[in-house]
């Protein structure tokens, strides 16, 4: 596939790492900064153009008519040009474009319908990606993330292993035998990241301290699974909000009606105001450093459930989840933008990291994939993303049973859904046409992982 992306900012150069890793694509980078664009270069095979993204000169440069999809994210602040170049390269022949925005009105119903009139097929906005995962996060789970697939009856949850952890140095195929024959618990661990690898586990894996854990699980599977881990269940009644970002805006808001105690803290008196003007009364907003412990400590951090530090500032929210872990909060979150940061943020015992880029590029990376995905996630801690394919009349796949076919490595099959059952998956399942499968995979193996469900 011939892919334009216009755009080296952390989205772009991640993105552009990331399709050109997975193989079998021809990337070109479009950027006005040559640094940026020489920096890419050095670790990736693409093409580089300098020049400006809404120029028809370098588009026509770029060869936009012979792609097969076109890219605009720049950042946040030229929104303008992300969707001129959309526009641009759609009129120049290209059948596929897409473009950062960073207005919260375009992605309303209407608005995206305004826009696929004029010839964009798809807008994201990074943080409301961004704030969806940390609502998704502050569901009732013991795990620091979790994905729900068939509406939350089949479950990808990531547990971290403590020193307390009572499975330890425990054999995957023991703890697995054990917990089916004690609590007929159906569960399946697709993959273990450890030290910054990502390791699809076989039987004789055994489990290490700090290892962070990606399972699947039934709906009614996961609260004794977590038990058995030496974890307990969540319930976020008093969540704390540190940033009045447009991320802890939307979270805020969109938390408030189930959620009995939601606060947020910002140090701008000016966002405060206009925080208290848009979100609902039930919201408390205090004007504050989240650097401030005392200040913490005073607007009641120990009796929180869940810290959210959503700040512009990633050493700010990465010391303020720390802090408050060592204040007693059982659950921290962190926004946290600076790649190089987030192995760090992890060690130091931030439960869960968000990252904007990362979750707009797998968005992004879907649209490179068959029309047979039906949605792509990237899970934190892992450069694997999680695909939900749908079982293709003919396809590679259909009729065979898992064991029996050669199924790329990097990558693992976890749960069907078929129909109203949803099932874990083992070596005699057999996928049938219509099935809905969650794969977990890294980007290096995703290409050949489509080619099955074609």
């Amino acid at each position: 596939m011939k892919i334009i992306i216009a755009g080296a900012c952390e989205v772009g150069s991640h993105l552009a790492k990331l399709l050109a890793a997975s193989g079998g694509n021809d990337i070109t980078l479009i950027d006005p900064v040559e640094e940026r664009l020489e920096s890419i270069a050095e670790t990736a095979d693409l093409v580089t153009i300098c020049g400006d993204s809404s120029s028809i000169k370098t588009l026509q440069e770029a060869r936009v008519a012979r792609a097969d999809l076109f890219v605009g994210v720049h950042s946040a602040s030229q929104q303008h040009l992300n969707l001129a170049s959309a526009l641009l390269a759609k009129k120049l022949g290209c059948p596929k474009v897409v473009a950062r925005v960073s207005n919260e009105e375009y992605l309303s119903y209407d608005n995206r319908i305004l826009f696929t009139d004029m010839g964009i097929d798809l807008l994201f906005y990074p943080e409301q990606i961004a704030a969806q995962e940390i609502v998704g996060n502050l569901k009732n789970t013991g795990a620091s993330e979790s994905l729900d697939f068939a509406r939350g009856r089949l479950q990808l949850s990531v547990v971290k292993l403590d020193a307390d952890s009572p499975v330890l140095d425990a054999r995957l195929i023991d703890f697995s035998r054990e917990i089916s024959t004690r609590f007929d618990i159906h569960f399946r661990i697709v993959a273990v990241s450890r030290m910054g690898e990502t390791i699809i586990p076989g039987p004789d894996f055994k489990f290490k301290e700090k290892d962070t854990v990606y399972l699947v699980t039934l709906r009614e599977s996961l609260e004794p699974l977590l038990r058995e881990l030496g974890l307990a269940m969540l319930e976020a009644r008093h969540v704390m909000i540190l940033g009045g970002s447009n991320i802890g805006r939307m979270v805020a808001g969109q938390i408030a009606a189930t959620t009995p105690d939601v606060k947020i803290i910002d140090k701008s008196r000016d966002v405060c105001l206009e925080l208290s003007e848009e979100l609902p009364a039930s919201v408390k907003i205090v004007n504050g450093d989240a650097r401030n412990t005392d200040l913490l400590i005073e607007e009641g951090i120990r009796n929180c459930d869940v810290i959210v530090a959503v700040t512009d500032n990633a050493e700010t929210n990465i010391l303020a989840c720390v802090a408050a872990k060592s204040l007693g909060v059982t659950k921290t979150i962190a926004d946290v933008e600076n790649l190089e940061y987030l192995r760090l943020a992890e060690e130091m015992g931030i439960d869960t990291t968000i990252n904007r880029k990362l979750i707009a590029a797998a968005k992004v990376f879907r649209l490179t994939l068959s029309d047979k995905v039906k949605s792509i996630q990237y899970m934190n801690g892992t450069n694997a993303e999680v695909l939900e394919y749908v079982v293709a009349e003919g396809s590679h796949i259909a009729g065979k049973s898992l064991k029996d076919i050669d199924f790329p490595e990097g990558a693992i099959i976890g749960g069907v859904i078929r129909g109203t059952e949803a099932f874990i998956a083992v070596g005699n399942t057999q996928l049938k046409t219509y099935d809905r499968v969650m794969v977990f995979s890294t980007p290096a193996a995703a290409p050949a992982v489509d080619k099955w469900f074609k």
